[in-house]
């Protein structure tokens, strides 16, 4: 079993930056696969972005959001940039087995965590 706890959510402004974290607990083997997903009020949970064991990162969107994870701390990274209204939403950690193809597809994923508020203003 893996629990998952999200942290560094909160409200800022349009333009500002947030660093998510998620501290995983517990025994993931490996390969395994992380992601950051969101649900907004527009969107159903949405695969915002993903690694994999071996590091290589997938993304929504390029250039906003960098997904990284420190492995000896066991802890996932969303650093979060140039943030807008839209980016409004709960922000959930996610964890799996490595599978090919799918990595922002919330399917994929068998362990989550609770969720981070994060609160964009105009």
């Amino acid at each position: 079993q893996v629990t998952l706890v999200e942290s560094g959510g909160g409200s800022v402004q349009a333009g500002g930056s947030l660093r998510l974290s998620c501290a995983a607990s517990g025994y993931l083997s490996e390969p395994y696969q992380m992601a950051w997903f969101r649900q907004t009020t527009r969107k159903d949970r949405e695969g915002v972005a993903a690694i994999d064991h071996f590091g290589t990162t997938y993304y929504s969107e390029e250039g906003r959001f960098t997904i990284s994870e420190d492995k000896t701390a066991k802890r996932l990274y969303l650093q979060m940039s140039s943030l807008t209204p839209e980016d409004t939403g709960v922000y959930y950690c996610a964890a799996g087995p490595r599978i090919f193809g799918g990595k922002l597809e919330s399917r994929n994923y068998k362990f989550w965590g609770q969720g981070t508020q994060v609160t964009v203003s105009s």
